[in-house]
């Protein structure tokens, strides 16, 4: 784990250790998702249909959103 100080200007530095385990250089742009009273950081995609290609990939059970799909036309 890494520590980063909130500067008076409320900026911050990433870490070498978390720019390097992220990939990230000068210039990249950032995302942060703020969950409650956390927030997490990371790369935004250089290309976002990519990135969300497969996201809900073996969410169901085999089979299960044939059933639910056969389902709807009856």
């Amino acid at each position: 784990m890494t520590v980063a100080k909130l500067s008076s200007k409320n900026q911050i530095v990433v870490p070498k250790e978390v720019r390097s385990a992220l990939g990230i250089k000068p210039g990249d742009k950032l995302i942060l998702v703020v969950h409650g009273k956390s927030a997490s950081l990371m790369p935004e995609p250089k290309d976002h249909m990519k990135a969300l290609k497969a996201i809900g990939r073996g969410l169901y059970p085999p089979g299960y959103l044939e059933e639910e799909r056969k389902a709807w036309n009856e």
